[in-house]
């Protein structure tokens, strides 16, 4: 069965971030045609970029890359539940990203972002990052505003017309996660034969 990551790509106290992954991870669980999971950044503390090499080039020589990489590397695909700050995605999401290479190709990607105007700024510069690595951004995105989906900015309550873009974004990352599983295989094949 595919298997999907929701990567919730906010570290910060206070932050909102929890209440829309774990809305992700409920409305996704409801389906049948995946295996969802989250993957909070708070429980992988990496360092800024800290590798000698990079991480194109093969095994990193630190333990918490390494277990960075176990991590993400058993999935299909991903969401990434991100905020916005000041026009860009967080850095310790872009951070996460940068640790692991060869764990992100050939995987699909979707995008959940929140902010004062929905966090679109964040995903325009994350399909950038992400197509960069070769992973496929599905078309549909849920931005949530922060003066519409959050009670006093931080009660997380959704319209009802977001669970609907959710759900398209899921059907779509499913769907390509599937399609891209002979070209994830294929490289699975070579490194075998290279190592």
């Amino acid at each position: 069965m595919i298997r999907i990551g929701i990567i919730l790509g906010s570290t910060r106290p206070n932050r909102n971030g929890p209440q829309v992954a774990q809305w992700v991870l409920d409305t996704a669980s409801r389906r049948g045609d995946a295996e969802f999971e989250l993957i909070d950044l708070r429980e992988h503390p990496l360092p800024h970029l800290d590798e000698p090499v990079p991480p194109l080039f093969g095994p990193s020589v630190h333990e918490h890359t390494r277990a960075w990489a176990e991590r993400v590397a058993p999935f299909d695909g991903f969401v990434m539940v991100t905020p916005e700050y000041n026009h860009s995605a967080p850095g310790v999401l872009k951070n996460a990203i940068d640790h692991v290479f060869a764990e992100w190709v050939n995987k699909a990607v979707g995008f959940v972002s929140y902010g004062v105007n929905g966090g679109v700024c964040a995903v325009q510069q994350l399909r950038l990052v992400c197509g960069t690595l070769g992973m496929a951004d599905v078309s549909p995105e849920v931005a949530l505003s922060l003066h519409t989906d959050f009670e006093n900015h931080t009660r997380f309550a959704p319209g009802d017309h977001h669970a609907v873009t959710l759900n398209k974004v899921l059907d779509q990352l499913i769907a390509w996660s599937a399609a891209l599983a002979p070209l994830r295989q294929a490289s699975a094949e070579t490194t075998l034969i290279n190592s």
